[in-house]
């Protein structure tokens, strides 16, 4: 065999190889390159743009990657002198033409298919339109108050209808930072942006999904996490129901405490804020109502737009620990 054409063959071995040892990479789903398994339509379509715009990707690299190898190795010095100039080509209009032309197609293909498949990204289906729920997510420091069409809340967790649509209202709020609520096998990323109401929908079946905020809001950010559980309309109807009556005002104050309170705080030492195990504060309705709407410190008004239900709910369930010390 030539050297040339056994430069050529190792060189588009070498590249083949590299690609080959990212396939299981690219497979592995949240793990590598791939998004999450979708669970919703709009999900569905952005896994499909992602891999329309990756084959493209793909495709660009191998041939990047070849002829740049083996322009390397069929242009090198070798035993020339180190002061002797390399063979000068001047002149390639036909190839400067196609190499300005495919870039172009390439970008309105790319262009075309997302714009193609927005539509139904953003939207929800307007056939199902008796079907809809909406649910309010606000982003708060540090967790996720889900409002419901009731009145109903819950943090943390938000309980869905499933097989049916439901549309998001994403908030922030004007004393807070930033958030980005993000369930990745429901859809995209959508920003909790203080004075304004971004919105999103979903449609899936039963089961648990992961959310997260993908955006950096502060130093217990990494606690900033959720969950979306979706269940059959009968249930999610009973849960709102109950969660308004005051058999779910203790489930409420737990939740509080869970996500809310103990992002920062444990009863029996000190974590980012004080030890509140045996605190008096937390059986006096009128001191808590005012740190959670104010703050203090460097403690953020982490109940500023709390009902008043909210806050008895809380009162409710910490009052225990005052008698109990730690926990």
């Amino acid at each position: 065999m030539p050297s040339a054409v056994r430069r050529t063959v190792l060189a588009i071995l070498a590249t083949s190889l590299a690609v080959l040892a990212a396939v299981p990479v690219a497979l592995a789903g949240n793990g590598g390159f791939l998004p999450a398994q979708p669970h919703s339509p709009n999900a569905h379509r952005i896994n499909q743009a992602f891999i329309f715009v990756g084959a493209f990707t793909l495709v660009i690299f191998l041939i990047v990657e070849v002829a740049l190898i083996t322009f390397v190795i069929k242009y090198r010095r070798g035993k020339r002198p180190i002061t002797a100039e390399g063979p000068q080509i001047h002149g390639a209009t036909k190839l400067e033409i196609v190499w300005t032309v495919i870039p172009v197609l390439i970008l309105a293909a790319i262009g075309t298919f997302v714009f193609y498949k927005l539509p139904g990204i953003t939207d929800a289906p307007k056939a199902a339109a008796a079907d809809q729920t909406r649910i309010s997510v606000e982003g708060h420091q540090f967790y996720w108050l889900f409002r419901y069409p009731n009145g109903a809340i819950s943090i943390d967790r938000m309980v869905a209808p499933a097989e049916q649509v439901v549309n998001e209202d994403v908030v922030g709020l004007d004393y807070d930072v930033n958030h980005s609520w993000w369930v990745p096998d429901l859809g995209g990323k959508f920003d909790a942006i203080p004075g304004k109401v971004n919105k999103t929908w979903f449609k899936a079946p039963p089961g648990d999904y992961v959310a997260r905020c993908a955006e950096l809001c502060g130093i217990q950010h990494a606690l900033m996490d959720g969950v979306v559980h979706v269940v059959p309309r009968a249930e999610y109807d009973t849960f709102i129901a109950q969660r308004k009556s005051p058999s779910g005002t203790l489930n409420l104050g737990r939740e509080e405490w869970q996500g809310v309170c103990e992002k920062c705080h444990r009863l029996d030492h000190k974590y980012i804020g004080p030890a509140l195990g045996g605190n008096s504060l937390l059986a006096d309705r009128r001191g808590i109502e005012t740190l959670l709407r104010n703050g203090r410190g460097q403690m953020p008004a982490v109940g500023f737009n709390w009902t008043g239900h909210q806050i008895d709910a809380l009162i409710a369930y910490t009052k225990r620990f005052v008698k109990k010390g730690g926990g």
